[in-house]
């Protein structure tokens, strides 16, 4: 009897984990139904002619929000129209893509949903030579076809590797960058 009481008690509480878990995986939330909207952050590149450089994070999608975060970078040189958004996401590499993007692009966008902060930002002089110099570490970054949750290389891990290239940004990642430690 009192070893059934013992067992009982230890899985009890990883079943009320696992419910937890679970029941942020309903059906009502659909990653391709989710906002990918701007959520209005990042200064109008048409209105705003100095340089912009902005590091985002949102929480991460379904139940890994409840402790992690996904973060990229959004630069807008002095005089442009538009923002470039650098970002790493797993998915690509599923479809034998490089999981590393590049791109013009909404800067501030929801992530699946999910409202995004600037964790860091600079705007104006010397920002366009700090974007440069971005540019260049993310285009070397070491692990662009490669993705793995946990422990690393994720998002959060490119984000930190461009933070370590370039000291000048002076990023310091949330704990729940998970991934960011990889680069240590």
């Amino acid at each position: 009897m009192k070893r059934t009481y013992k067992k009982m008690t230890l899985l009890l509480p990883l079943v009320v984990l696992a419910g937890l878990v679970l029941s942020n995986c309903s059906s009502s939330k659909d990653w391709r139904t989710a906002s990918r909207e701007s959520a209005g952050i990042a200064p109008d590149p048409l209105i705003t002619d100095e340089a912009v450089l902005q590091v985002y994070g949102a929480r991460a999608w379904g139940w890994r929000g409840w402790f992690a975060i996904h973060t990229w970078i959004a630069a807008k040189r002095t005089g442009e129209a538009a923002y470039t958004v650098y970002d790493v996401v797993g998915w690509r590499g599923n479809r034998g893509q490089p999981v590393l993007r590049i791109t013009r692009d909404v800067p501030d966008r929801h992530w699946f949903g999910e409202r995004p902060r600037v964790l860091k930002e600079h705007r104006g002089a010397g920002v366009d030579r700090l974007i440069d110099d971005i540019d260049k570490a993310a285009r070397a970054y070491p692990w662009k076809a490669t993705y793995q949750v946990f422990p690393g290389p994720n998002s959060n891990t490119f984000t930190a590797w461009v933070g370590k290239q370039v000291p000048a940004l002076g990023l310091d990642l949330p704990f729940s960058a998970i991934g960011s430690g990889y680069v240590n």
